[in-house]
């Protein structure tokens, strides 16, 4: 299946070309968040959007209707429909699908704080349409007049992956012939940053995934979307392709709610590659999920040892979080996003803030400095909190 269109906005792009420039130059979105009050918090490091204005890109009516994540979605949706190229009457019976851990976060901390701390007896009769995770899609479809399934995903970390894997399927099986698939998160509202703080699990400064001496986490925000479509209908119009996707895998962990499980993780990495019919020893790069977690960089690494064998220490392995933050249910679209980049443009990014490599985790994982790389095969990978995995499996176009 053909990927013919990409979107982003995020905190080191707010277009894919500025994102792709901002990967390659191991360039990070982190500054002390702005969007909420972070005085009593262990943390004060985030990677939030910077120099967008949703004024210039949605009309007084819009605004109202809509809270940040579904906005960042849209601005991403619309930059992939134009790389399409794909005028909206050809969309009409697309699929839109949607990925998204917290949906309408910043308008549920406005309301339950005009309520219970300003006492206010009366709140917006928007407050439902404003959070309702499917937000983006609905809004989408409205836009541009796309009558086929619209649907929205919630499974924390792996929202966006298993809504383009999904999205994939519904394609691969003829039920639509096109799609629109990513996601979208705006996590920075006080009321879930403090929940953040109380799990432990931000890092006081950088993420450093696999480094040694990480801290952990840093959140994101940001949209991402990309146009899906069999590769008949993408050559009958003589579309551009920007790669290939052959294939999916989900698992679960059925274990710890937050601790991950290298074997469930395995499992989804194989189940990708299975229903893509792809060779493990074709496979040049991983997109991984990449926290910067102790638990998760140990964990993410022995699952690709265990599918990979000999072959893991010879795949280059970098998360992009360590540059557009972990942005929870749209991280999914934005390293899809990375992921097509690097098998377009043939260089691998890497995993930025890396100071020391760990004994634990003993791949190749990219330090610091982007690599070219005739990259055929790559996997972008999910690993969600609640032990819900989605790997996405792409692969450049025959010459």
């Amino acid at each position: 299946m053909a990927v013919t269109g990409l979107g982003v906005v995020s905190a080191i792009g707010n277009d894919r070309n500025t994102f792709w420039e901002s990967l390659t130059r191991g360039r990070h979105g982190f500054r002390e968040i702005t969007l909420a009050d972070t005085s009593d918090l262990q943390y004060r490091m985030g990677a939030e959007v910077q120099g967008l204005s949703f004024e210039d890109s949605f009309d007084p009516g819009s605004r109202a209707l809509l809270d940040r994540f579904a906005m960042l979605f849209l601005l991403a949706a619309r930059e992939a429909i134009a790389d399409s190229g794909l005028e909206a009457a050809e969309l009409r019976e697309a699929a839109i699908v949607t990925g998204s851990s917290l949906g309408g976060q910043s308008t549920e901390d406005e309301l339950f704080r005009a309520l219970y701390q300003e006492g206010r007896r009366r709140i917006t009769p928007f407050a439902v349409p404003r959070t309702m995770a499917n937000a983006g899609a609905s809004h989408l479809s409205m836009e541009i007049g796309c009558e086929g399934p619209g649907l929205t995903l919630s499974t924390a970390c792996a929202s966006s992956t298993h809504a383009i894997g999904l999205a994939f399927w519904l394609v691969s099986q003829g039920v639509v012939e096109r799609a629109i698939a990513g996601g979208s998160e705006a996590p920075f509202s006080r009321g879930h940053l403090k929940a953040w703080d109380s799990l432990r699990a931000i890092a006081p400064d950088l993420p450093r995934p696999f480094s040694l001496g990480r801290k952990g986490m840093v959140l994101g925000e940001g949209g991402g979307a990309l146009v899906l479509e069999s590769l008949e209908s993408a050559r009958r119009r003589g579309a551009h392709l920007r790669s290939l996707l052959v294939g999916f895998g989900m698992s679960s962990d059925a274990g710890h709610i937050t601790k991950p499980s290298a074997r469930g993780a395995a499992r989804a990495l194989r189940a990708a590659l299975e229903d893509g019919a792809v060779d493990r020893e074709r496979v040049d790069y991983i997109n991984a999920h990449g926290t910067g977690t102790p638990l998760n960089d140990v964990a993410e690494c022995q699952a690709i040892q265990e599918v990979f064998g000999d072959r893991a220490s010879r795949l280059f392995v970098s998360s992009t979080k360590s540059m557009h933050g972990h942005a929870l249910g749209a991280s999914g679209a934005l390293e899809a996003a990375a992921t097509v980049l690097a098998i377009e443009n043939r260089v691998v990014p890497p995993t930025a803030n890396f100071l020391e490599p760990d004994p634990e985790c003993p791949l190749d994982c990219v330090p610091n400095e982007a690599r070219e790389a005739d990259t055929r095969v790559a996997l972008s990978s999910s690993f969600a909190f609640g032990g819900l995995n989605a790997v996405l499996a792409f692969a450049a176009p025959a010459p």
